[in-house]
Parts: structure tokens; C-alpha cells; sequence
């Protein structure tokens, strides 16, 4: 996900409680952009496409959903039924319409607040538990701050404020080889590592900013080496927003790659409509292609007002991405709703507690 604070600036998400939608807002209306991108590739791609070898088409299409918010939301009190209006488990559910994957966040020292806080590696190694229970692959979602990090905010966690690099470097190392062995402990090794969350601009600003393309690339880099430390199978991904925006992930691939970055995978934010989908993905493919790696999308959704037009997105996306060898598609939240939370891009509905038609689109 994104942010959610009422920190972050007017065109990011404000608070859980009140809709989170600010952001999501910014990349619907941007998506309405991706026709207008220029596809050429050029000879510095072909030359970095070189360097990069192309990466072995993936058996398996995974189907997901980030449900972070599922512990706190039991443990208020909230439950969810089928489509059938029977109460049943929410992984349950989720498994009957093919998720078989489950995206969790982390934060570094969070906050007790149900909605913008909790996360911690012990409580995301619990619910891990229960995801591989069902029998479901498991993504960890880095934060590398205390609360929301996204496309336009990257804070890093108190801790670490007044950290120069080298201090830094230091508590990266020893934050992703701590969390990587708790999962390791729980016996919930992730299939997928996040480093980071839509880090177009980098991380752990100003330090680890894009414009300090050096720095950033040594914090990722440790984070690599202490997932891979702990757990040699797991892919490790790079997670950016707003694919449609040639430009932006131009500037931030060409300076990771350039000072060495390492990745596995490249993964993507991206909330457009169904008319818009095959043309994001293309983009999505194409920076996936450029330096040799597989890709998917690791977060969609759309108004749970509007059922009907986001089952459609949801289903365009998926369409896309298989026939473009994309690996899956993560629904952000989609087991949220009213009151404990505003945000408006769920796919349960708070009077009757059932799916709506959206999640019918994963079938």
C-alpha cells in the first residue's frame, strides 16, 4: 500500500478513518497518461538489456490480496461471510476464489493505532502462520519506516532519523537479518521480499534518496544480502508505482542498476481502469524487459462503489498480465470495510459483510 497519514502531502492519502483515497487518486488519474509514453527502447536498453539476461518464463500465476489489516480487524470484533452469507474464515473465503498468495506489510517500530500502526514481524510472522496453514504463498512487504511508506513519501523509521549513511547501513543490516529470522523461526520463509514500498523517489529519505543514487543502492543492497542470508529461495523485489510514468522509473532503474543494485524481480502499484490496463502492463513488461527480469503486480484495486467497473479493471489486469507473462496480481485490502476503515477501495461490503461482484473478477 501506500500512505495513509495526514502528514503526507495533499496528494497522498490521508488518514485511515477517513478515506486513504488521495493517493490512489493520483494514480488513476495519472494512468490516464500511458497512451502518450514513448515505447523506444534506444541503445542505452539494448546495452543494459546486455547486461541483464533475460529470465525464465514462470510456471505458476499467482492470484493475492494484502490483508495486513485482518488481525486488527478481528481483533475488533469484525468478521466476514461468503458470498452465501455463512461466517467463515476470511483465508477461507479468499481460497474459493483462487487467491493463493497473501501480501503482508511490516513496519519498523509502529504505532498501537489499528489501522495505521501494528505490523510488527511478530505480529506479521502470526498471521503468516495462518497463511501457510492454507496453504498460500506469503509476500513480506518491507516498509523501512514506522508507518506508511509510498510513491511520494519515504520516511525512515524514528530510529533511524538522525542516522548519516554508515550508521545506517548498519541498522539496515541488522533490522532485515532480525525480521528475515523471525520469519525463519515461525517457519514462514516468504516466497516474495519487498525491500521497500513504491520507492520511486528511494528510501529512508534524505539518505537513501534516488538523488543520492549510491546510498540508496548500498541500503537496498544490504537488504538483499541479509534476505538472501537467511533465506538463499526467496526472490527479492523491487517495488515501484505509477509504471505508466516512463520517466520516473527510467531515472530510478538506470541509478540502481548503475551502482550495482541487486533484484530478482520487479514488482508494481497500479490502479487504472479497465481501458487503461493493457497499456500499463505493456509498460510494466517493458521495464520488466529492459534489464532482464520477471514481473507482476503486487498492488490493484478500485471503488467498492463501483463493483461492477473494478471487477472489470481487476479482470483486464489479469488478462494483461498473463498474456504478457506478468507472475500475479495482489488486491490491496480487499477484506476492509466500514467502520474500521474509510478507504473507499475495498471489495467487501459493510452492510452485509459478503464479497462483492469484484472479487468475483479473480474467477
Amino acid at each position: 500500500m501506500t500512505t495513509h497519514g495526514t502528514k503526507f502531502p495533499m496528494n497522498e492519502e490521508p488518514e485511515i478513518g477517513s478515506p486513504p483515497l488521495g493517493r490512489r487518486s493520483v494514480l488513476l488519474g495519472a494512468a490516464a497518461g500511458v497512451g502518450a509514453l514513448a515505447l523506444g527502447a534506444g541503445a542505452a536498453t539494448r546495452a543494459m538489456a546486455a547486461v541483464f539476461p533475460a529470465q525464465p518464463a514462470a510456471a505458476a500465476f499467482f492470484k493475492g490480496a494484502d490483508i495486513s489489516w485482518a488481525p486488527q480487524m478481528e481483533a475488533h470484533g469484525y468478521t466476514w461471510k461468503n458470498s452465501s452469507g455463512q461466517s467463515q474464515d476470511l483465508l477461507t473465503i479468499l481460497k474459493g476464489y483462487g487467491i493463493n498468495a497473501i501480501r503482508l506489510r511490516t513496519f519498523v517500530t509502529p504505532s498501537g493505532s489499528a489501522t495505521d500502526g501494528h505490523c510488527t514481524i511478530t505480529e506479521v510472522a502470526a498471521l503468516a502462520k495462518r497463511v501457510k496453514a492454507a496453504g498460500m504463498s506469503i509476500m513480506l512487504d518491507y516498509m523501512f519506516g514506522d508507518t506508511w511508506n509510498s510513491v511520494g513519501v519515504q520516511n525512515p523509521p524514528a530510529a533511524w532519523k538522525n542516522l548519516s549513511y554508515s550508521p545506517m547501513l548498519s541498522a539496515m543490516n541488522s533490522y532485515v537479518g532480525q525480521t528475515m529470522n523471525v520469519m525463519k523461526s515461525n517457519d514462514v520463509l516468504p516466497t516474495w521480499v519487498q525491500i521497500g514500498n513504491e520507492i520511486n523517489s528511494g528510501i529512508c529519505h534524505p539518505v537513501g534518496s534516488v538523488s543520492n543514487g549510491a546510498q540508496m543502492t548500498g541500503l537496498l543492497n544490504a537488504a538483499y544480502n541479509q534476505v538472501k542470508q537467511v533465506s538463499p529461495g526467496t526472490t527479492v523485489c523491487i517495488h515501484l508505482a505509477q509504471p505508466q510514468k516512463w520517466d520516473p522509473m527510467q531515472t530510478f532503474f538506470s541509478r540502481y542498476a548503475g551502482n550495482g543494485g541487486k533484484w530478482d524481480m520487479s514488482v508494481f502499484s497500479s490502479y487504472g481502469s479497465a481501458d487503461l490496463a493493457s497499456g500499463i502492463v505493456a509498460n510494466m513488461k517493458k521495464i520488466s524487459d529492459q534489464y532482464g527480469k520477471p514481473f507482476l503486480q503486487s498492488e490493484f484495486g478500485g471503488p467498492v462503489s463501483k463493483a461492477s467497473s473494478t471487477k472489470a479493471s481487476l479482470v483486464a489486469y489479469l488478462n494483461a498480465l498473463k498474456s504478457t507473462g506478468g507472475q500475479g496480481l495482489f488486491y490491496w485490502e480487499p477484506e476492509g470495510y466500514s467502520p474500521f476503515t474509510g478507504y473507499a477501495n475495498v471489495a467487501w461490503d459493510a452492510a452485509t459483510r459478503k464479497p462483492t461482484a469484484i472479487m468475483d473478477g479473480f474467477r
